[in-house]
């Protein structure tokens, strides 16, 4: 019994021994590893360059924190995305497509429908610029051309009234003369009327699929049942056999005129 505690204790010196060379190495490891450091240092600029790359990146960062506000706002996105909203409604089908896929496919028709503009400012604005041709105040008024142009031919002229008023503003002599401040929420409230018209256009086939089926489970007693079990399946098949997705998409892109 005493043989077998000792060679336990043994054992157990051994063990710990074992750990203690291990738990050292890696201390010593820890130790020789190098650690990089990170320091910030504010000094004077020597030459105008300086200045402008810093003022470059800010703007850049400002440019990139505001990209969602300016897909959204700035181009088709929000026509498509409040469509197919009201197309889903009208359907009855609350979830499906997902919200995932109805974001996604408007996302990607606005980068359809709004690529020759994006090219136009690629060509015009960007590309010089990015090459040192010209400078940032000529590429950021030569990008204003076509973005200008897009908004003007989607928006209605009494929107952009409503704003030159309420801004107290000189009232432009073209349309080209209109502000871009004015012109943005412009063009977000004349976008918001036209997907509604489109939304209340949509609804009028479906919501006489649900009349009919409503009025013919009255006629047959059936007021205990949910018109909207049965009329599901019908409106699934119309917008099957017409083809739904393909004239609705079809018919927002060319509602753009790009």
């Amino acid at each position: 019994m005493r043989k077998k505690l000792s060679i336990d204790r043994r054992l157990m010196q051994s063990a710990l021994v074992l750990l203690l060379l291990v738990f050292a190495q890696g201390i010593a490891l820890a130790v020789t590893f190098p650690i990089p450091s990170l320091e910030l240092n504010v000094t004077t600029a020597t030459e105008p360059e300086e200045v402008a790359v810093v003022l470059e990146i800010i703007a850049l960062l400002t440019v990139i924190s505001l990209a969602p506000a300016l897909l959204i706002l700035m181009t088709p996105f929000t026509r498509l995305v409040v469509v197919f909203h009201f197309l889903r409604q009208a359907i009855g089908t609350q979830s499906s497509p997902p919200n995932q896929v109805v974001i996604g496919l408007a996302l990607f028709m606005t980068f359809f429908i709004i690529k020759p503009v994006a090219l136009e400012v690629y060509d015009q604005s960007l590309n010089p610029y990015l090459e040192r041709k010209i400078s940032y105040e000529v590429a950021f008024e030569t990008a204003q051309k076509p973005i200008r142009k897009f908004l003007l031919l989607n928006t209605r002229e009494k929107d952009i009234a409503l704003f030159v008023k309420e801004a107290d503003m000189k009232k432009p002599e073209t349309r080209e003369d209109v502000s871009l401040l004015v012109l943005i929420p412009a063009y977000v409230i004349s976008e918001l009327k036209t997907a509604f018209i489109i939304g209340f256009v949509l609804y009028i086939p479906f919501l006489v699929i649900d009349m009919v089926v409503a009025s013919v489970l009255l006629a047959m007693g059936m007021m205990m049942l949910p018109p909207v079990m049965i009329s599901l399946p019908f409106k699934l098949m119309l917008f099957v056999l017409v083809d739904g997705w393909h004239l609705i998409c079809g018919s927002l892109i060319k509602s753009f005129g790009v």
